[in-house]
């Protein structure tokens, strides 16, 4: 086929799995436009129409490229979070939220742990499942680590959708306030600045640090080198240029290029899906679903103990350190006026720290498990 029926082609799946991430975003659900795009995307590949099928395969004719760019906006998206507010006030809290960032980490390992001894799944799919980096970032790494992605996805969604529909209502019993003073928070929590010639300077300066580290990281060989690399290039700028001005500088960034990364990553990820990908899930959705409710259960009596050490409000503790979606406990905070910042804070600086440390992990892992594989056949 043809460069530009190629295109048509990607064009043409993208905008109809886009139609289901529509639907689904209708419900107020942030990363609605990820779960719907993904889930319409995954129907058409198990259909397989004519039109879609990639010649001799049983994935659909859509390039990888797609993904790389819906990799590159999200990291930089998340770069932009990382700014002289967040740092200041991790170095004003620096130890509670370190344990809680690390105990949260190792508490979602032995999530991984427990699902890849109880079901089916292999070892690293169950980790990389489990992994608290969130719903846009994880399904894209497990493809580049070479973990099953349908697994990914159904646990990372099960894990974010019981988060956003347990932890929200355990806040709001827990809020003391009366219901005169909630406010509906609204905006996008990754849409920023206004349209100014200076805003776009900055933005267009972060555009290209990203692509340029980027680069950097296709070079050594990182996982995920577009994510990575493009958010550390733009926190790295964002960092930077907030110490020698003394402010943060704001970039323009609409609420449509999240919503654009959100539709490239889950029509790609949701595309290479086949059947065999589901094949025995019964057993790892029971266990998923198990092991998450005890990763929250766990969480939020953490949160409780660190509250009660620090003075930090529960409900804050409970918010920042759940490992939901930033939007949604951002959001929840912004409504209950607690402390939306440190919130918000805490979830980048989790999901940075998981996006761009586990990845190495995860491919040692594959690397030692498939060893163990290869030396048990040849004993054997």
């Amino acid at each position: 086929m043809k460069q530009g029926n190629s295109l048509r082609t990607d064009l043409i799946l993208i905008a109809v799995s886009g139609l289901g991430g529509f639907l689904l975003s209708l419900t107020g659900m942030s990363i609605g436009w990820m779960i719907g795009t993904l889930m319409t995307a995954a129907f058409i590949a198990l259909r397989r129409p004519a039109l879609f099928q990639r010649k001799g395969k049983n994935t659909l004719r859509i390039h990888s490229r797609w993904l790389l760019l819906g990799q590159f906006i999200l990291g930089i998206e998340l770069g932009q979070k990382m700014n002289m507010k967040v740092l200041h006030i991790f170095a004003e809290n620096w130890l509670p939220v370190s344990f809680m960032l690390v105990f949260s980490i190792l508490l979602a390992m032995l999530s991984g742990f427990v699902l890849w001894k109880l079901s089916k799944t292999d070892m690293l799919t169950s980790f990389v499942g489990t992994a608290p980096g969130g719903l846009s970032a994880m399904p894209g790494i497990a493809q580049e680590v070479g973990a099953n992605t349908a697994v990914v996805s159904l646990v990372q969604t099960i894990r974010v959708l019981m988060v956003v529909l347990t932890i929200p209502f355990t806040v709001f019993y827990l809020n003391t306030k009366s219901q005169s003073d909630v406010v509906v928070a609204q905006g996008s929590a990754f849409s920023s600045g206004v349209f100014t010639i200076s805003n776009i300077s900055w933005t267009a300066a972060l555009i290209v640090g990203a692509w340029l580290m980027s680069r950097l990281a296709v070079r050594l060989h990182f996982p995920a080198p577009w994510l990575i690399g493009s958010m550390l290039g733009v926190a790295a700028l964002q960092v930077g240029a907030g110490a020698l001005t003394g402010h943060d500088l704001i970039p323009y960034w609409p609420a449509q290029a999240n919503i654009a990364s959100q539709v490239f990553l889950g029509a790609t990820i949701g595309s290479k899906m086949n059947k065999q990908m589901f094949v025995g899930l019964k057993n790892t959705l029971i266990v998923a679903v198990v092991s998450s409710a005890g990763l929250i259960a766990a969480t939020v009596l953490s949160s409780i103990a660190i509250a009660e050490i620090t003075g930090i409000s529960v409900i804050t503790a409970i918010l920042a350190f759940s490992p939901g979606g930033i939007a949604e406990m951002a959001t929840t905070a912004v409504t209950l006026h607690e402390d939306s910042t440190f919130v918000a804070a805490v979830q980048v600086v989790r999901i940075i720290l998981v996006i761009a440390m586990l990845p190495p992990f995860f491919r040692f892992l594959h690397h030692v498990w498939a060893k163990r594989q290869t030396d048990y056949k040849t004993a054997k």
